[in-house]
């Protein structure tokens, strides 16, 4: 297509003031929907789902439904801003983008003489799905820097990396699949508030019989639609998968001639998982011996049955084996041959495009330059030699996400560090910047998608005209680039361009014959794939590999293991900050419609263990260890087992830590991947004295 013509089939959606355009979520979620929006005098007055998207089928969550209070919220940015007061205090004077680029690249060329590249370090995540404005032109721009590499760990990498020495990669069973599925096993995920279109294949499947059940810490919205809802000791799922394997072989409820045809080293699996008999498996996770026995038979007896993986069993120190054993079960039972049938975790390696081609590592002049944590942030400001200088965060809000939240806020605040922030709002990492930068929203945004759960890739085209002066990565970093004199081709790269280059990637085969111009037309895409990605796995052997030679190599333990969660100090509960229903971690956690739905930040405590503490249902509580304290407002039942409380949600500050459960969660690192610990982390609580409570 010419570029005039492709400039004005990119516009046509913007300019159109009135009626339906197409769209789609931008959220780091999994079911990334299609949808419709619609717009009366040039505004969204209206979002709702596109009931043509094969997988989305017009159903949405209430936080996109409600994305125009969102996009049109009074306190989004408007301009770019210079800090005028102290750190942190939130006061700022509005100045021009000639200016903020001017003293942006004015700083970073003094840094890179002074102290070089590596002394400023890029921070940033998914709060916006779009690859070009998530990974695109901002690599380019870093590469060519040379700054200091972020290793983007947070949320799925040890898991991924747990998965992958199972699987070969993010490989699992297609969703539309599993509305055949007749056993579901939620496993450590919300479905309901973080994957609803999986809750919507399971209600079609329930039916025509299927069952659903939900193992996890706490019983949330999923545990409370469930079928059966199994309680467990946060840390512990690997031991509870291991117990099913030991009762599926003893039983003899296994499928041999798939474990012969499609595995290696099953048996030595057969023989590893004796140790883990039920009653040793039980005393280990909370659950039952019966429990554990009439698990596995179901499992073993119902086909296809279907383990839903969920990202919080990643969160602690043994996360990737976690997720390395569950991924084990479905071939012990056949399972992957089976329509409806397997496991997911993420199905990401379907949609893989050409990373080098959109990022373009090799404009890097150290490849081997520096690489920080984005999980240990805190220790990184406050610790590293050389120290960073100038940090640049953009679709990512660390002053409230990242885990030890009071080390990155005393790094925030270092006077000396150079802070740029990128957002929509003014957001608690935004309180500490020097520079703040107004952000588009998706929808002001040319940018492609692809899912880690469905098959689609998907095209986004502009629909509404920036707000006030805010502008998209992408443009951001093309200003940076020539503000620091660069002159390389690729920043000069429109988006479709960058569409093109990323899309061309013959290393996937599933991605073969998705263009540009097809996803103009269409919107979304579906991968190809066929044959049954089960035949050409990419592992070492080709197959599962219940036994790993890569592992140990890697110095792992070749088999499925059990490991207890590293000891967090003395604190007698485990700790277990869970995502709410409303927000999407930070994104959504300042917006008053979406506080209102969600109401109260609660910990979840054991009956119990309230009692022997005199708490009781809608008391304040302090909950606290030797990394920070929060307060939060208790619930009390049996949705948690003895010695684990749970919340849910981040919830916006404004500078008042009050809520600020990261205040209380480790820095360290997973057994893979170098991903988070969120979930391992203990603390005390106790009732808050006062005068309204006594």
């Amino acid at each position: 297509m010419p570029t005039q013509q492709r400039q004005q089939h990119t516009e046509a959606y913007l300019h159109q003031r009135d009626g339906v355009v197409p769209a789609v979520c931008s959220l780091d979620c999994p079911d990334q929907c299609g949808l419709l929006l619609h717009k009366k005098d040039g505004k969204i007055i209206k979002v709702e789902g596109d009931p043509n998207h094969p997988v989305t089928q017009g159903n949405i969550c209430n936080k996109v439904r409600h994305m125009g209070e969102r996009l049109y919220d009074p306190k989004r940015l408007t301009q770019p801003m210079k800090r005028v007061g102290a750190k942190g205090e939130g006061k700022f004077e509005p100045i021009s983008w000639v200016e903020a680029i001017d003293t942006i690249t004015t700083r970073w060329k003094s840094l890179v003489a002074d102290y070089g590249p590596e002394s400023i370090l890029p921070y940033s995540f998914y709060g916006n799905m779009g690859r070009l404005n998530a990974e695109g032109m901002d690599r380019r721009f870093f590469n060519r820097l040379g700054a200091s590499q972020l290793d983007q760990t947070i949320c799925a990498s040890a898991g991924g990396v747990g998965y992958a020495y199972t699987m070969g990669g993010s490989f699992g069973t297609d969703p539309e699949s599993t509305v055949d599925t007749k056993l579901f096993i939620m496993w450590g995920i919300n479905t309901v508030s973080t994957n609803m279109h999986q809750v919507v294949f399971a209600e079609k499947a329930r039916k025509n019989g299927a069952k659903v059940v939900v193992i996890d810490v706490h019983q949330n919205q999923t545990g409370r639609w469930a079928d059966w809802f199994i309680p467990i000791l946060p840390g512990t799922d690997s031991a509870l998968a291991l117990g099913m394997m030991h009762i599926l072989f003893a039983e003899n409820r296994t499928d041999e001639a798939f474990l012969t045809a499609y595995t290696v080293g099953h048996e030595q699996l057969r023989e590893h998982v004796k140790q883990y008999d039920p009653e040793t498996v039980s005393a280990i996770t909370g659950v039952p011996v019966e429990d554990i026995y009439k698990l596995t038979r179901l499992y073993a007896e119902t086909s296809p049955s279907l383990i839903r993986i969920g990202n919080g069993l990643q969160h602690h120190d043994n996360g990737g084996m976690c997720i390395r054993t569950i991924a084990c079960l479905p071939a012990l039972t056949g399972q992957w041959l089976v329509p409806g049938g397997g496991a997911m975790k993420g199905n990401s390696g379907f949609l893989q495009f050409n990373t080098d081609a959109l990022q373009r590592p090799d404009a890097r002049p150290d490849p081997n330059a520096r690489l920080i944590n984005m999980n240990q942030l805190g220790s990184a400001l406050l610790e590293l030699d050389p120290p960073i200088r100038s940090l640049h965060v953009y679709s990512c809000n660390p002053a409230i996400v990242a885990p030890e939240g009071n080390k990155v806020r005393s790094g925030l605040v270092r006077e000396d560090l150079f802070l740029v922030v990128h957002d929509l709002f003014l957001t608690e990492t935004a309180m500490y910047a020097d520079i703040v930068l107004p952000a588009t929203s998706s929808f002001e945004n040319t940018d492609f998608y692809t899912s880690y759960w469905h098959h689609y890739v998907q095209l986004q085209l502009p629909v509404m005209e920036p707000y006030g002066e805010s502008k998209s990565n992408v443009d951001v970093f093309r200003l940076l680039a020539r503000g620091m004199g660069y002159e390389d081709a690729m920043f000069e790269d429109s988006e479709a361009d960058m569409i093109e280059q990323a899309l061309d990637f013959p290393a996937n085969p599933y991605l073969a014959g998705i263009h540009y111009e097809q996803l103009e037309q269409e919107t979304f895409v579906k991968a190809d794939v066929t044959p049954a990605f089960i035949e050409r796995l990419p592992t070492p052997s080709g197959k599962i590999e219940l036994y790993s030679a890569a592992m140990e190599a890697d110095g792992y333990p070749p088999l499925p293991t059990y490991t207890p969660l590293v000891q967090d100090g003395d604190y007698p509960y485990l700790f277990v900050p869970a995502p709410n229903h409303n927000f999407l971690n930070s994104t959504f956690a300042n917006n008053d419609k979406h506080i209102r739905m969600e109401k109260t930040p609660k910990l979840f405590m054991n009956a119990a263990d309230a009692e022997a503490a005199g708490i009781a249902s809608g008391d304040a509580v302090r909950i606290w260890n030797d990394r920070g304290e929060c307060e939060l407002t208790a619930s009390v039942g049996e949705t948690v087992l003895r010695g684990v409380v749970v919340s849910q949600g981040l919830w916006a500050d404004g500078g008042d830590a009050k809520h600020f459960v990261n205040a209380l969660t480790p820095d360290r690192v997973a057994d893979m991947g170098g991903g988070a610990t969120f979930f391992s982390g203990r603390v005390q609580v106790e009732r808050v004295a006062s005068a309204a409570n006594g």
